[in-house]
């Protein structure tokens, strides 16, 4: 058991089946260690001053309890039944900023036209640009609020917050303020990231055609500015780039990481969705704390990953959104040493869903990872592709108490039953919000 000298302990969750994803060590799972789950039958956690306080057998637990507190009738418990709790789920990639709906493409992508025609014809991101940037700000931090409590009603505590629907200098410094200040108002912990290099503006009917070049200068230009953000002052704040067909060539994602790492930031990118380009390599090159799609991803790119450390972000969702029946092949990142996580990618246009239940779900069907390696995914190691190793993803001393209480006994049945949510209850720093 773990433990350390707390405040006085205000509660306990009893008569768990606990799934701490802790082994002492830092950074994520990879290869055959992917699927550690730390599982602990009859478990208890203690929580005081909203971390986690012991963790391990009940028995142990409650003896950590009666010597530190001087009445344990006034401790408040939470009897689990035997039911699987885990880590507060991490979602290591999403676009909450956002306003207008893209159900007519929807429609038209069930008669046969392409995402990437959508794009072309000014439809796709660009559409989202338009409507985003009409939107008051009150009513985008009202809207990423919203989005927040719908995240945290599936068990999310942790989640990556990206910019990208306003591409100019001064929309996407607005959208970094609607991520602070929805923030700022919600329990969740959020991780901002800059995504100025989402798509080239003005790509559609009505404006003049781009100079690509200058646009990648403004973003480079606008780095600083970024770095400088107060989101900034309370932990990671990261810099992606989409590099793929219809958006940004590997030589302007190359310029636009290089000079967000010099200016602090972390890096991460948008690659192999549609078609190979050579990002992932360059990820793995740079040292970027993830990349994120790869659903055409080679296997020596695959080993590149493993040997740099950088957390392949899968997005199943996004693939079902999309109407295809290609996704990324998870079993394959593990097979090669790579660390893997899940995330949702919500977003209007390709996977407005909350689930990352059905994400856990998916990933194992469709992208053949194992439940265990699953359930790592879409915790400790979906942490470490948010630069938040040190303090989320993990049931374990001095950490916040983040937390899941299921619907389950068996943490085979939270892949094997999908499509619905599996929190019955969320702890987050210490206090029940669902």
């Amino acid at each position: 058991m773990n433990t350390a000298d707390p405040l006085s302990i205000h509660l306990v969750l009893d008569h768990a089946t606990l799934l701490t994803m802790d082994d002492g060590r830092p950074g994520p799972l990879a290869g055959a260690r992917q699927g550690e789950l730390g599982r602990v039958d009859g478990g208890a956690i203690a929580v005081a001053g909203g971390r986690i306080t012991a963790v391990g057998p009940r028995d142990e637990v409650w003896r950590f309890v009666e010597a530190r507190n001087e009445r344990t009738d006034a401790v408040d418990v939470l009897d689990a039944a035997g039911r699987v709790v885990l880590p507060g789920l991490v979602d290591a990639h999403t676009h909450l900023v956002w306003a207008g709906t893209r159900a007519d493409e929807f429609e038209a992508r069930l008669t046969g036209t392409s995402y990437l025609d959508l794009l072309a014809n000014g439809g796709g991101i660009h559409a989202t640009v338009r409507a985003t940037r009409a939107a008051s700000f009150d009513d985008l931090a009202a809207r990423m609020t919203a989005r927040l409590d719908a995240l945290v009603d599936h068990g999310v505590t942790t989640v990556e917050v990206k910019t990208g629907y306003g591409l100019t200098v001064d929309e996407e410094m607005r959208h970094l303020d609607v991520i602070a200040a929805a923030a700022a108002a919600h329990p969740a912990h959020v991780v901002p990231t800059f995504l100025g290099a989402h798509a080239l503006p003005g790509a559609y009917a009505g404006e003049p055609t781009p100079d690509r070049g200058a646009f990648v200068r403004a973003v480079i230009d606008m780095l600083p500015r970024v770095a400088a953000h107060p989101l900034g002052l309370n932990g990671p704040l990261f810099c992606d780039v989409f590099c793929d067909a219809g958006a940004f060539d590997v030589a302007e994602t190359r310029a636009v990481l290089t000079a967000a790492k010099a200016a602090g930031l972390g890096l991460k990118v948008h690659s192999d969705e549609f078609e190979n380009l050579g990002a992932t390599a360059l990820a793995a090159e740079l040292g970027a704390t993830s990349a994120d799609h790869l659903v055409a991803t080679t296997p020596a790119e695959m080993a590149a990953l493993a040997k740099s450390g950088t957390v392949a972000v899968l997005l199943p969702l996004t693939t079902i959104g999309l109407g295809s029946t290609h996704f990324a092949d998870g079993a394959a990142f593990v097979r090669h040493g790579a660390p893997v996580a899940l995330a949702s990618d919500w977003n209007p246009g390709t996977a407005p869903c909350p689930n990352l239940w059905l994400a856990l779900a998916i990933g194992t069907r469709y992208g053949r990872l194992s439940v265990a390696e699953a359930l790592v995914a879409v915790t400790r190691n979906a942490a470490c592709a948010v630069g938040r190793d040190g303090v989320a993803g993990r049931l374990a001393v001095g950490r916040s108490a983040d937390a899941v209480l299921t619907d389950s006994d068996d943490p085979r049945d939270l892949a094997y039953g999908f499509g619905t949510n599996r929190a019955v209850r969320v702890m987050l720093g210490g206090r029940w919000v669902r």
